[in-house]
């Protein structure tokens, strides 16, 4: 720990030093700087640097260090687990570094660290062109890319780390690398799903794909028919192409001008599907979906940008998910499933939602540190609520889950998925062979675990 005389002249030199701005607890604008996406998260670091280029990032983990601080890592701040934080730590925030740079003769697109998908998205559709991307138009492309990256476009291009090209990364000594298939290849491969462990991404390139098209179904029910819509979804998407992907949901209706008055407010069983191609075929594959009897029918060509907002979560909102990967969705899980989202708690925002895996994501490379490549299905319950009061029931519903399809589970886990839930799920989700190599690229590149606030790997 620095004497008080040191920190104070380091942290005004950094003041002096950084393009970008550096907050302190007592300045003006470091409670907005230091408050993330879930509102169950308050901490307190004790520097915030607000980076604006590569060079600003170096300057920061030299002071990090120059003071023995451990280094946090702001993105688009959407870890669950509040990861973009620590007390007493020094918070290194790309938010500033958003540059999107498309080259659409090579099909490749190089994002900045601090950059969302909105701003991906949008750079790409420009071109015709995409690549696998979160859920939400607000998450950070960076701790979602290298944490595995799973999303719309998974079941067609492969989850985001299999379109991982290369990666500009700070580490903890302060050094500047690239890291890709030919230089760094061993660090590369650790950023297939090792997550923030190894250094400060500031930027990464990803491979791109055609994508002039891109329709949905989105079809909403009554509780009582869940069974039904999930075997149909089940099998629409067991013998239908790797280009359609998508969710069964249950939730609490929003109040959205799709949804009718009437069901406001009420628990829903819904049924997406997200399609790569024309609404044409989409209708097609909907039409057991939509022989069902139901409240909502949406079946319509959207642009992937768009549609990557429709399920944008709002912030200021209290978080808690998970979740399990599975050898399969037989007619016994979906009576589990299915009771569990009758047991939604309600009011919130709380949300039941199980994702078909398979396609592109089964057939990917198999070398990466992501041992739930082969499952399936995917539950994930993703617990959202606003009062506090909610706290204890909505946690415990959401462990209910997890307990109850226990008897379908991988063992495996994506790690983006969960918050902290101890080193064994940190294992799971990594597997423990990949673990024991990860550890000794961290220890090459991180021997001090100076990046520790993450899903954390113990340098060997």
């Amino acid at each position: 720990m620095a004497s008080p005389s040191k920190a104070g002249a380091a942290l005004a030199a950094l003041r002096e030093d950084l393009v970008g701005d550096v907050f302190a607890p007592g300045d003006q604008g470091y409670d907005d700087a230091r408050r993330v996406f879930n509102a169950m998260i308050d901490r307190r670091p004790a520097v915030i640097a607000q980076c604006v280029d590569q060079a600003d990032v170096v300057r920061a983990v030299r002071f990090g260090r120059e003071l023995d601080l451990p280094i946090a890592v702001r993105g688009g701040g959407h870890s669950v687990a509040g990861m973009a934080l620590g007390d007493g730590a020094l918070v290194v925030d790309l938010r500033r570094m958003r540059e999107v740079t498309v080259h659409p003769a090579a099909k490749a697109v190089r994002i900045a660290g601090g950059a969302t998908m909105s701003e991906l998205d949008g750079a790409t559709q420009e071109h015709g062109l995409a690549t696998t991307g979160g859920r939400a138009s607000t998450t950070g492309v960076g701790g979602f890319v290298l944490g595995g990256g799973t999303g719309w476009l998974d079941r067609a291009f492969g989850l985001a780390i299999d379109n991982l090209l290369g990666v500009e990364l700070v580490t903890a000594d302060a050094r500047a690398v690239h890291a890709s298939a030919e230089e760094n290849p061993d660090l590369f491969w650790a950023l297939h799903g090792g997550g923030g462990n190894f250094g400060i991404a500031t930027a990464l390139t990803l491979r791109l794909h055609e994508l002039p098209e891109f329709s949905i179904a989105m079809v909403m029910y009554e509780p009582e028919h869940g069974r039904d819509v999930v075997r149909t979804y089940r099998e629409i998407i067991e013998t239908g192409p790797q280009e359609a992907g998508g969710a069964v949901i249950y939730l609490t209706a929003p109040p959205e001008e799709f949804i009718p008055e009437h069901l406001v407010g009420k628990r829903l069983c819904g049924a997406l599907i997200t399609y790569a191609g024309a609404e044409e075929d989409m209708r097609k594959l909907a039409q057991p979906l939509l022989a069902l009897p139901h409240e909502v029918e949406i079946v319509t060509a959207l642009p992937y940008a768009q549609v990557q907002t429709m399920f944008d979560d709002p912030a200021d909102m209290r978080n808690h998910w998970s979740a399990e990967y599975l050898t399969g969705a037989p007619d016994e899980f979906v009576d589990v499933y299915c009771a569990l989202g009758e047991s939604l708690p309600s009011p919130t925002g709380t949300q039941h939602v199980l994702f078909p895996q398979g396609g592109a994501i089964a057939s990917g490379p198999a070398e990466f540190p992501v041992p739930y490549r082969d499952a399936p299905w995917a539950v994930h319950p993703f617990g959202i609520w606003e009062d506090p009061a909610d706290d204890e029931r909505c946690v415990a519903w959401v462990k209910e889950v997890r307990a109850k399809v226990q008897p379908w589970s991988t063992g495996a886990v994506y790690l983006n998925f969960i918050g902290d839930e101890g080193t064994d799920r940190v294992t799971a989700g990594l597997g423990a062979e990949n673990v024991r190599r990860l550890a000794a690229v961290k220890r090459e590149y991180d021997p001090d675990n100076v990046f520790r606030f993450n899903h954390n790997i113990t340098p060997t």
